[in-house]
């Protein structure tokens, strides 16, 4: 009797090894297609690419999409999935432009009122799918089509009939919030590093790379700070309480209601960040800015280990898909490939993330 008792007592408190616990991690499969891709474009692209000036070449893409697809992953986990970001995107940068170049406002009021109005179209997305049970997928379908179509009435109206509103660049010039979200960060340290010749400088001295662009430092800020309310905060679990069985998260006192909306709307200031940074680099919006970015960020996200069905997945997971986007997009141009595989390449990776994530959480979950 007492062998049969430490026989369960010695089930109960096995542990697993980490490689046991790292073939279970969501983003176990957007680490290993980024292997696979590094990979062929050691064998395939010019080594250029894997310079540091080529290497910001493709994270500034990744890091765009990157902020995307970390909101649109934590939605995932949550059982939802926004369709309407890129929209949000091109809706936000009209709201942001319109306050800085028609109504002459300072950053401090333009970024905070345009979070303010992206966060309250997704409370009202998040509303309208909790209190009317549609499937997010309907009601963000919706928002992509009204927040599109909002974007181009605008910018006519704003600008007397052009699709695109310029002036951003002149109307914040001199703003002390403008570093912050466009132009490059430690530009003295790579001023020094060029001086010491540890990285590459043109034939003036001056550096190839004059610094990080501040759209790579929020996409690490973001990844770091999602991943930690993920893994380690009570809001983390509900998350993921959430997204895997709505009615046992709620009979066991999760505010399931109250974490979907709030995921709808760090989604939409996720998009918001994106149109900041984007208008303030252009100089100038446009009404197709964020075109298909919510299939771009949906499918960084899912390749980065999160479902469809929700209570599953990772930022980091995200954020690594997203890096596979950017190399994939930029990498093509420095091989002979016809850049239209990218696609074709991009549809093959979904696919096969499906596949192994699919396989990942039936052994996690014991199904057959």
């Amino acid at each position: 009797m007492s062998d049969a008792s430490t026989q369960i007592a010695d089930e109960r408190v096995k542990t697993e090894s980490f490689v046991a616990r790292f073939m279970k991690r969501p983003e176990l499969g957007a680490i290993a297609g980024l292997v696979l891709v590094v990979i062929f474009f050691l064998v395939t692209a010019d080594p250029a690419m894997f310079t540091l000036a080529g290497t910001i070449n493709f994270m500034t893409p990744a890091a765009q999409l990157g902020i995307l697809a970390i909101g649109a992953a934590m939605l995932m986990i949550g059982g939802e999935f926004d369709l309407s970001i890129g929209s949000m995107v091109a809706f936000s940068g009209l709201f942001f432009a319109t306050c800085a170049v028609t109504w002459g406002l300072p950053l401090i009021v333009c970024i905070p009122a345009t979070f303010a109005v992206a966060a309250a179209v997704g409370a009202i997305n998040g509303n309208i799918v909790i209190r009317t049970g549609l499937p997010s997928f309907i009601v963000t379908l919706a928002f992509l089509f009204i927040l599109r179509g909002l974007s181009l009435v605008g910018l006519k109206l704003a600008t007397g009939g052009s699709t695109q509103l310029r002036g951003v660049r002149d109307a914040i010039e001199g703003d002390w919030l403008a570093p912050f979200f466009s132009g490059d960060a430690f530009t003295g340290l790579f001023h020094k590093l060029a001086q010491m010749g540890v990285i590459d400088t043109f034939k003036n001295g001056a550096p190839k790379v004059p610094g990080v662009p501040v759209e790579i430092i929020w996409f690490v800020l973001i990844a770091l700070f999602a991943t930690y309310i993920l893994l380690r905060t009570p809001v983390g679990n509900w998350i993921f309480a959430s997204g895997g069985d709505r009615n046992a998260a709620a009979n066991s006192g999760v505010p399931v209601d109250r974490v979907k909306i709030s995921l709808f709307m760090v989604t939409a200031c996720c998009a918001a960040l994106v149109a900041i940074i984007t208008v303030i680099d252009a100089g100038s919006t446009d009404a197709r800015r964020g075109f298909q970015k919510e299939f771009e960020a949906i499918i960084a996200a899912v390749i980065g280990g999160s479902l469809l069905t929700g209570g599953y997945g990772s930022a980091i997971g995200a954020f690594f898909g997203a890096i596979i986007f950017g190399m994939v997009v930029i990498g093509l141009t420095y091989t002979d490939f016809d850049q239209d595989w990218f696609q074709v390449f991009l549809g093959g990776m979904l696919l096969m993330a499906v596949f192994f994530n699919n396989a990942i959480r039936k052994r996690v979950t014991g199904e057959r």
